[in-house]
């Protein structure tokens, strides 16, 4: 039996979809290079993307630990909250300087003009024993206040030179004759002190600028620090304050900001009877020097509103706002350095040689 061929045609599964694979037109560079093999483009493609990205990167979402986000998160909002601090207390410090008292014009005129807190300034530091009424010792209200602490320093940034004046050395005090340096701040307050000091250093010395430390604030600025701690070579017995005393033994001790200035003012030390005045001045070097360690040390940051609230109230200043922040940069940044102390040739009446002089400012102005 003959018929006609009639071919079968193969059915498609139900289940499969149809669908259309197109392929992406080359482009324009790609044409003008060529044909380029499928395989090669995919193996070229995929080494960019190794290059691209890291290997962790590469793993799929679900198998990167959480810890990754966690932390960088962490980090962020840390970061805010340090940043936020810093600048409170930048805020308080601002405000606080610029609510402090300052100097009084003849003060400010007695000042020399020049210098720079960035490049070179010379600054006179004072420490007067001015105190409050309910208290008999000298500088109390009605009575003339001297100048405890005569401290001269360089500061730029980045450097800090000291030059610490005896107290009771003698020199001529313009108008008032011969006597002790720190009772021109008796005749005459700052402005006397800056031409005493000027004339008696002579040298070219010119003094731009002006802290004054009140003894009745600066014990609020060390307990705002959380109190200092000093290490004693020998023991302490002080004269009287007020009709207290200072009682400190060889070796280590914290000092709030009371017994600080206490020890600051210590004239007469009965466990060592034959020490001067420079001793006292070395006491004093020394409650500076432990200000500056716990200023920097990394609990003070926890405190540190406090601090920069209390710091420009301690003292008064011709410098405000941001000339006294930038004292204080210097301070911070200039390294805890030696203070060299103006030594006398004698003791009775307290002398220092011219020689001695010009070698001590040649060094203060380096």
């Amino acid at each position: 039996m003959t018929g006609r061929y009639t071919p079968v045609m193969a059915s498609r599964p139900p289940d499969k979809p149809e669908y259309k694979v197109y392929r992406s037109r080359r482009g324009f560079l790609d044409r003008l290079a060529g044909p380029r093999d499928q395989a090669a483009q995919l193996r070229e493609a995929a080494r960019r993307r190794a290059r691209r990205e890291p290997d962790d990167e590469r793993e799929p979402r679900e198998r990167r630990g959480p810890h990754g986000p966690l932390r960088r998160r962490i980090l962020k909002w840390v970061a805010i909250a340090v940043g936020a601090w810093l600048l409170l207390s930048f805020v308080l410090f601002m405000v606080s300087a610029q609510l402090a008292d300052g100097v009084s014009e003849e003060t400010e005129a007695a000042l020399a003009d020049g210098g720079s807190l960035l490049t070179g300034s010379t600054i006179l530091v004072l420490g007067s024993d001015e105190r409050s009424e309910d208290t008999l010792e000298p500088g109390a209200a009605g009575l003339p206040a001297r100048a405890d602490t005569i401290l001269l320093m360089h500061v730029g940034v980045g450097s800090v030179r000291r030059l610490s004046i005896l107290r009771d050395s003698e020199t001529e005090i313009p108008g008032h004759g011969t006597g002790k340096i720190n009772s021109a701040y008796a005749y005459g307050d700052a402005p006397l002190m800056i031409e005493t000091v000027e004339q008696f250093l002579g040298n070219g010395l010119e003094i731009n600028h002006i802290v004054e430390v009140n003894f009745e604030d600066f014990p609020d600025f060390i307990d705002a620090l959380g109190g200092i701690d000093i290490d004693l070579e020998n023991c302490v017995k002080s004269n009287s304050f007020g009709g207290k005393r200072l009682r400190l033994s060889k070796g280590e001790h914290h000092l709030d900001g009371k017994r600080a200035l206490q020890f600051a003012r210590v004239r007469k030390n009965e466990c060592a009877p034959t020490e001067d005045d420079r001793q006292r001045a070395a006491r004093q070097q020394q409650v500076m020097t432990a200000i500056r360690s716990q200023i920097l040390s990394p609990s003070t940051f926890f405190r540190l509103p406090l601090v920069s609230w209390e710091a420009p109230r301690a003292i008064r200043t011709d410098l405000k706002g941001p000339g006294l922040l930038a004292l204080f940069t210097d301070l911070m940044t200039g390294g805890s350095g030696k203070t060299r102390v103006l030594e006398p040739f004698q003791l009775s009446p307290l002398l220092v040689s011219e020689e001695e002089k010009a070698e001590a400012v040649d060094e203060l102005l380096g």
